[in-house]
């Protein structure tokens, strides 16, 4: 799906959902590829409606992009935007790129003209290359119809090549704005803008672009300040105007790291508060790869309908656990719509097929979080359980996440002695860990089969991912739920007490074909 398309569909939804993306570069080593992805799956987790992934200078990261692109999209299951730049690129490696990733199911491209390769001070075009991103655009849109949605970049403060003296004169800066419109008119559907920390520029910059006639969607970029001497660098590249306000918060902190990371998410969160004040909906996050500043601004923007949704159907008077068995049950059985533990409205289709079973079990005590149904050879198009795009066929463990007490959980493992087919992991709010896999184990519980590709697995279980969501997880009972009532409502107390005793468990069927999942939990 394009991200015109989730823009737009956002914006017909006449709500105050708010659009939100995530920005990653290719990182250096293998190990910093695969810490890269540990993060994306828990950063998707919160409902992105797309993350992009960056083309490194003079084209130095070709390959590992295109690579990561391609798992983002088919093993992430995240709609993902591909930079391509011009910088050492001839036509055919740009038509390399553009091929894999269709063939790859990918539809979004961010065009970009690129910086100077290392060492080298200015753009210079490559033979038998593109002189500029508004040449990649025209390429696009005629060899490849209106397959791809292009995305370009906006610059509020005008590029960094006709800054002078840390100001764009009025004429450059009318010039780069008539240049975007061009860009716009070949073809683009969405403008990213460059970096800023002064909103009034970038409003100003929105006005400027609707005055000379570009209508798309204009996405700001917001880069979190995570330490000082990388603000300082990345605003010296960019020619970034630092408001004064900002260097005199900064001036007294810039030695202590947590306390400039924390003024970022202030500064960060106050500047995506005006920007949706003014009307626009949509957000970009440059994460650098980093994710506790960008889920912390993240915070304040969950739209305002799911925090009334939840403060409606779960700040209700809670007496004992059993009413928080009702509760989870509730919400199987599709009484709810809301979820501390989910961003989505109401149950996924897939859900729909054992709402009944977690349905019971939650009232058992086994509170459920996450689940799926074995799916064994179904359609990838299928309504209900398909995904990858069509011509494929997918699987899938039967698998559920669930808290539940110390005494349940015993019950629960001695019942899977019985059951030779099933895999747990447990872990309490302390980090101790039990299961009856290695630490080393990786099961892979949904996979597909499509043309051409190799088997793609999209999700996986396995004991280190599993220790390090259990922190948010376990988090979520007091900083959302007990949040929800006032500070010495006796409901917080049963919260708490969940949270400090229970175990959170993840129990995966390996028998996709003629397992029961749920029939461990028939005499418990």
């Amino acid at each position: 799906m394009k991200v015109i398309e989730k823009i737009q569909a956002a914006a017909s939804a006449n709500d105050d959902r708010v659009v939100f993306s995530f920005e990653f570069f290719p990182p250096k080593t293998e190990d910093g590829v695969e810490n890269l992805f540990d993060k994306m799956e828990r950063m998707v987790a919160h409902n992105p409606a797309f993350c992009d992934i960056t083309w490194g200078a003079g084209g130095s990261t070709a390959d590992l992009t295109l690579e990561i692109v391609k798992r983002m999209q088919n093993m992430v299951c995240v709609e993902s935007m591909m930079h391509l730049t011009c910088t050492n690129m001839p036509v055919e490696k740009i038509d390399h790129a553009l091929t894999t990733i269709k063939s790859n199911g990918i539809q979004n491209v961010l065009a970009l003209r690129g910086d100077p390769p290392h060492g080298q001070d200015k753009f210079v075009q490559v033979e038998g290359g593109f002189a500029c991103a508004l040449d990649l655009v025209k390429h696009m849109r005629a060899q490849y119809g209106d397959y791809f949605g292009i995305t370009v970049a906006g610059y509020p403060e005008g590029h960094p090549d006709i800054i002078e003296n840390g100001l764009a004169p009025e004429a450059a800066y009318q010039s780069d704005l008539a240049y975007l419109k061009k860009k716009v008119d070949a073809g683009a559907d969405v403008i990213i803008t460059q970096l800023f920390y002064d909103t009034d520029i970038f409003l100003k910059f929105v006005n400027d672009c609707r005055q000379i006639g570009i209508t798309c969607p204009i996405v700001p970029g917001i880069m979190p300040i995570n330490n000082y001497k990388g603000f300082i660098r990345m605003t010296g590249f960019c020619k970034t105007k630092i408001p004064s306000e900002v260097m005199e918060a900064l001036e007294p902190i810039k030695d202590n790291e947590e306390a400039v990371r924390a003024y970022g998410i202030h500064l960060g969160t106050e500047m995506c508060k005006k920007i949706l004040a003014s009307g626009i909906r949509t957000l970009h996050l440059y994460t650098l790869n980093m994710e506790k500043s960008a889920l912390a601004i993240l915070v304040f923007m969950r739209p305002r309908s799911r925090d009334k949704k939840l403060q409606e159907e779960w700040a209700v008077p809670l007496k004992s656990v059993e009413d928080i068995y009702e509760k989870f049950m509730s919400f199987c059985l599709g009484k709810l719509r809301s979820s501390p533990w989910s961003e989505l409205d109401g149950l996924q289709p897939e859900t729909k097929i054992i709402n009944e079973n977690l349905g019971n079990i939650n009232l058992k005590g086994f509170l459920t979080i996450n689940s799926q149904p074995a799916v064994n050879g179904a359609k990838s198009d299928s309504p209900t359980v398909g995904w990858g795009g069509p011509r494929g066929y997918v699987y899938q463990k039967a698998y559920v996440e669930f808290f539940c007490s110390p005494e349940r959980f015993t019950a629960l493992v001695e019942k899977c002695k019985q059951f030779p087919s099933l895999t747990y992991l447990a872990v309490n709010k302390e980090g101790t860990l039990k299961s009856n896999v290695s630490n080393n184990d990786v099961n892979a519980v949904t996979w597909g089969v499509f043309p051409a590709k190799e088997i793609i697995q999209p999700t996986v279980v396995d004991p280190a991912s599993f220790v390090v969501w259990k922190d948010e997880a376990f988090e979520i009972w007091s900083r959302v739920w007990a949040n929800l009532y006032p500070e010495a409502d006796p409901s917080r107390k049963v919260i708490e007490e969940v949270k400090c005793s229970y175990y959170l468990v993840s129990l995966v069927d390996n028998d996709y074909v003629h397992g029961d999942l749920f029939a461990v939990f028939n005499s418990i």
